[in-house]
């Protein structure tokens, strides 16, 4: 009997991890949602300032951005920053495909569920175009490489000009610089879209708060599902052990392109969303700077930590705003902060009172199921 207890053993604990992680999950799910409530409630009560309000759906979009880069970063094991230029491929196919669906499609919620899928989707095939090249790289080749990717993407923008008129799209690249909107050959009914390093101006606002909680649900149950899925076991070996992982047969190239391509889908959507809800975006808003925003939302959140990034995106986003008030002194409290959070999320001694105080509540339902087994006896 003790033999047979000695052999089940790790696979026991593997379930009990399992469902704690399941726990964990739907504790997330429920946070966001019940997050999601309250703010409606506010809102509809004006206990919102319109600049708050204003930061709602961005909040949801940067909330995407770091779950999905999340997944590249603390679950795959690899630095990534490039993940602007996903969100700038979404940002503009976006805003191209709603602006070009009005006269055919009324309804502003269909346009904005299209403009979602064509933005994910595109980012997608961006994501395994880059991909399959760059993934072969480790360390700190594939983080300049990806950085490199994202100044080009932007680079692109800048020099596209799209227009669109009864005959469709007209799509045209401006390299030398000589080209301008009339070299489209609209007509007298075609608009502009995509003005070169203008960006695009004038975009139908559809994008919604509610819209941007149904994306950032989306995005947590894929990464959350795919993290506790026999692929996301693959990918997390990947992380730990890479020798390790191709010594018992993984396709290590497979596994990482479906970690990569994924978390640019998701970027990409993120980034329709954020497109849709500004009359104007330009190229130079997803730089590099973006890119390291992003990673800052994800490390200060924790590597892995999907909550930690949810978390930590929401006050990290909120906060400048909230310091607004402090004039020159904002940035430096900002900064402060950072360091502060920073300091304290790698501090072993904080990290063995949270671990102390996690085992201490791990107790007591075993004391009292011992309690209870013990005066049933009786």
């Amino acid at each position: 009997m003790k033999e047979k207890k000695k052999s089940t053993g790790g696979l026991g604990n593997y379930f009990k991890r399992m469902k704690t992680a399941t726990k964990v999950d739907y504790a997330t799910y429920v946070g966001v949602i019940l997050a999601f409530i309250v703010v409606t409630i506010c809102q509809s009560q004006g206990l919102l300032n319109r600049s708050m309000t204003g930061m709602l759906v961005p909040i949801c979009c940067y909330v995407c951005m770091a779950v999905s880069l999340n997944l590249t970063v603390g679950v795959l094991g690899e630095l990534s920053l490039g993940h602007a230029g996903f969100m700038s491929v979404g940002v503009f196919s976006g805003i191209i495909t709603s602006m070009s669906l009005q006269s055919t499609i009324s309804s502003e919620l269909l346009r904005l569920v299209i403009a979602l899928v064509v933005g994910a989707i595109f980012a997608a095939i961006v994501g395994f175009i880059v991909g399959v090249p760059v993934l072969r790289l480790r360390g700190d080749y594939l983080a300049i490489v990806t950085l490199a990717f994202g100044e080009i993407i932007k680079d692109i923008i800048n020099c596209l000009l799209v227009g669109y008129d009864e005959k469709g799209l007209h799509i045209a690249l401006n390299i030398d610089g000589k080209k301008t909107i009339q070299s489209l050959g609209l007509s007298e009914d075609g608009f502009a879209i995509i003005k070169g390093a203008q960006g695009a101006a004038g975009n139908e606002r559809i994008a919604t708060f509610t819209a941007g909680f149904v994306l950032v649900m989306i995005t947590l149950i894929v990464v959350l599902n795919l993290m506790r899925s026999r692929t996301g076991r693959a990918i997390m070996s990947i992380r730990d052990n890479r020798i390790a992982a191709e010594s018992v047969g993984i396709n290590v190239t497979k596994y990482k392109l479906i970690a990569f391509v994924t978390s640019a889908a998701l970027a990409g959507a993120a980034g329709a969303l954020f497109g849709l809800n500004y009359s104007s975006v330009t190229a130079a808003q997803f730089d590099f700077n973006t890119s390291i925003l992003v990673l800052v939302y994800v490390v200060l959140g924790g590597l892995g930590n999907i909550w930690g990034s949810v978390v930590a995106t929401v006050v990290l986003y909120v906060l400048p705003e909230a310091l607004r008030g402090m004039d020159q002194l904002r940035m430096l409290v900002y900064a402060i902060v950072l360091i502060l959070v920073m300091l304290a999320t790698n501090n072993p001694v904080l990290q063995g009172f949270m671990d102390r105080i996690g085992e201490k509540f791990k107790r007591q339902p075993r004391k009292a199921a011992a309690q209870k087994g013990g005066a049933s006896h009786e």
